[in-house]
Formats: C-alpha cells, structure tokens, sequence
C-alpha cells in the first residue's frame, strides 16, 4: 500500500484543482457526492499539497498578517473624562 506522502508526491497540478474543486462543491467532477471520509481525505491531500508546492500566502486557510482591532484606532476613555468634577 502506497503511504499518503508517497501519493502526494504524485498529485500533479490538475489532480490538486480537481480535488480542490471536489472538496469546494463537495461533487466530483462526473456529479457524484463526496462521502465525509472522502472530503475529509481530499481536505487532507489539497493542504498537504500546497505545503510543498505554494507560497504560504497562496494556501488554503491562508489569513495574513493581522494586527489587534484595538490597535488600529484609539479607543476613547470612558472612565476618565479629563473635564471631570473634583
């Protein structure tokens, strides 16, 4: 039997958009619906795929550098008003 690294190996660029796709429409391409071991297997093999042949950015999943929504705009101070009563 044939190791799932061995077979990722062997996935050629046309085979990736083909489960791609697959795993995106959850059909193969004659019209048949992906099983959930079969999603999941494909899921599996497109990430593996892309692990070894494309840029991070280009990755399913792939989020970018992201920063804290806080820092991007400063917040108003609510509990300390500076023309507060003494």
């Amino acid at each position: 039997m044939t190791s799932f690294a061995h077979m990722i190996e062997n996935i050629t660029p046309e085979i990736y958009e083909s489960l791609k796709l697959a795993v995106e429409i959850g059909k193969w391409s004659d019209g048949r619906k992906l099983t959930t071991e079969q999603k999941e297997l494909s899921l599996q093999a497109v990430i593996a795929w892309e692990m070894q042949n494309l840029p991070e950015d280009q990755r399913t999943g792939y989020m970018g550098p992201q920063e804290c929504a806080s820092k991007s705009a400063p917040v108003a101070n609510i509990l300390f008003k500076s023309d507060a009563v003494h």
